[in-house]
């Protein structure tokens, strides 16, 4: 049998005991979410009405390290930690000299990196005596993580998926009704928002938001609960990026460069974080990708500024690239990442130049997954099927480059229920939807006035 070690297993001794937040090393701050009615620094009073005291200073927090509570860290041991994998087949496929390692994150419960966060904001919730929290999900990853979460808390889960991806992903909304759920096709007819937008039948993550903060807002026992962009979301995922690296350390490299995808966020954050801190505070050499879809290209074709972070506006202003708060993106399989915005806490270092973006197509996205799961096994979602066609681009470019090169990228989830669009792309009917210009353009007419971002 082969020598090569193909996996790096940690123990659940190793699982993290601190959450590692970035806000602590952002160079210059952060740009304050804002009022928008005052136009003032959004202060714990503009969050109070949905979301708990605990959370609202994990957000706030300048503490480089944020303690994890013994509870949450309990359930974690269901799938933590998350192995670490060498691609040796992939990099035998390539012809590259460069070494190719993955973080999986699809043996949790729910198929992804989401019940990170989402059973730590049930805790709290659940510690704040709340008894319900709303959600969005757009392909279903992130509502079939906080159904499951809310099952350890005795908390109901009242969820509003993003039309297409419902009508896509059936069995992501059968997970999350199996867990206890409620789950409404968004725009619904449940909700105020929802009726303003039945325009827009497919949907999208902004306008899903807006559902879910509207009754949450209404209702005094019942909170919201977002699975990607605030700070303590992403805080919540840099579990993955400290294990990470633990396990590169035993496989006795560093990378070079990391990737993982991008809609909100918490993936990319979770992942690439701790190994940003190295760069900040030790000046390490490691260069970060973000991958997202060219149909929604918010970090390459967006615009830097304060939006609302859903569609209606009803949240704070967010300082981040942005398409508008009402551009709806086209209806692609990759559900999880069809936001108009993103992290301000990332966006803030794509625009210093810390991290690099980049938007691929849906049809080379799937021939890329299709190259992993045909050398590696795993079936990649959508999502994560952007890093891997970036992954395949920094593999061939070292390989005509002739050197070493070490690539560390996010497996955030499985594509079990994903296999429709596969059998869109095997038939040569996968579409490449378009990115239309006009739509933003129309749409960052329509930004809110607030102040300027340099």
């Amino acid at each position: 049998m082969s020598e090569t070690r193909v996996k790096f297993l940690l123990g659940e001794q190793d699982i993290p005991t601190h959450w590692v937040n970035l806000m602590a090393d952002l160079p210059g701050g952060a740009p304050p979410p804002l009022n928008p009615g005052t136009l003032e620094p959004a202060g714990p009073d503009d969050l109070t009405p949905i979301f708990p005291m605990g959370l609202i200073l994990q957000e706030v927090s300048p503490e480089p390290e944020i303690e994890i509570p013994d509870r949450v860290r309990d359930v974690y041991k269901l799938w933590r930690p998350t192995p670490l994998f060498r691609a040796h087949r992939l990099e035998r496929a390539l012809d590259t000299p460069a070494h190719i390692y993955y973080k999986y994150e699809g043996g949790s419960p729910a198929g992804s990196h989401k019940p990170n966060t989402a059973v730590a904001q049930a805790y709290e919730n659940a510690e704040a005596g709340i008894h319900k929290l709303t959600t969005e999900t757009g392909a279903g990853q992130w509502g079939s993580a906080l159904a499951f979460a809310c099952r350890f808390f005795d908390l109901e889960c009242e969820i509003w998926m993003v039309g297409s991806s419902y009508d896509q992903k059936p069995y992501r909304r059968s997970m999350m009704e199996v867990w206890g759920a409620t789950v409404h096709r968004s725009p619904s007819e449940v909700t105020e928002a929802g009726r303003s937008q039945r325009k827009h039948p497919t949907g999208s993550l902004g306008i899903a938001i807006s559902e879910a903060v509207e009754v949450a807002a209404q209702n005094a026992d019942t909170n919201y609960s977002l699975g990607s962009v605030l700070n303590h979301v992403l805080l919540h995922q840099t579990v993955i990026g400290q294990e990470a690296l633990a396990q590169m350390a035993m496989a006795g490299e560093e990378p070079d460069v990391v990737i993982a995808c991008v809609g909100g966020g918490s993936n990319f954050g979770g992942l690439a974080f701790p190994f940003l801190r190295r760069v900040l505070r030790d000046g390490a050499k490691t260069r970060f990708v973000a991958a997202e879809p060219a149909a929604c290209p918010t970090l390459t074709r967006g615009v830097y500024a304060y939006d609302f972070g859903d569609t209606v506006g009803l949240t704070p202003l967010m300082p981040m690239y942005t398409l508008g708060h009402d551009f709806v993106p086209p209806p692609v399989h990759a559900g999880g990442l069809r936001y108009h915005g993103d992290s301000p806490l990332l966006c803030g270092l794509v625009k210093q130049g810390l991290i690099e973006p980049r938007a691929y197509r849906q049809n080379e996205t799937f021939e890329a997954a299709l190259r992993f799961a045909r050398t590696e096994g795993l079936i990649p979602a959508p999502e994560p099927a952007h890093a891997i066609r970036a992954v395949i681009e920094e593999a061939e470019a070292a390989r005509e480059a002739g050197e070493d090169r070490v690539i560390l990228f996010g497996l955030c989830g499985h594509g079990h229920f994903d296999l429709g669009a596969y059998d869109a792309y095997l038939a040569g009917q996968l579409q490449d939807p378009e990115f239309s210009e006009a739509d933003r353009d129309a749409a960052l007419a329509r930004l809110p006035e607030a102040p300027a971002l340099a």
